[in-house]
């Protein structure tokens, strides 16, 4: 079975910093694009951030540009997104997600891109 599995959500306070993980398995994602969104309650999903294959391009959304970093781990089937200097409105659900055909770079800030999806990781910044 093929499925992304997020973690590292939580609790923190503004100015603080969490790291998000996503592990993907049943296949390969390693000639991928994949990225990161995320949905507040009562909102619209929306794009955060997402790379690419070999980390050839990252695109951000203007909102997180400069605090948050999307990254690929070794094994290029695990994707992080550190984020750091956090504020209220980054409280979300955050979700992972992979276009299902290899070395392909679709309109990355686009949802509609994007074939499979993780079941998303709360994130919540409030002192």
């Amino acid at each position: 079975q093929v499925q992304l599995v997020e973690s590292g959500g939580g609790l923190v306070q503004p100015g603080g910093s969490l790291r998000l993980s996503c592990v993907a398995s049943g296949r390969t994602f390693s000639r991928n694009v994949m990225g990161w969104f995320r949905q507040a309650p009562g909102k619209e999903r929306e794009f955060v951030a997402a790379i690419t294959w070999s980390s050839i391009r990252r695109d951000y959304a203007d909102s997180v540009k400069g605090r948050f970093t999307i990254s690929r781990g070794s094994a290029e089937n695990t994707v992080y997104l550190q984020m750091n200097s956090l504020k209220p409105e980054d409280t979300a659900v955050y979700y992972c997600a992979a276009v299902g055909t290899e070395f392909t770079i679709p309109t990355m800030e686009s949802s509609y891109e994007y074939d499979l999806w993780g079941q998303g990781t709360q994130v919540t910044v409030s002192s």
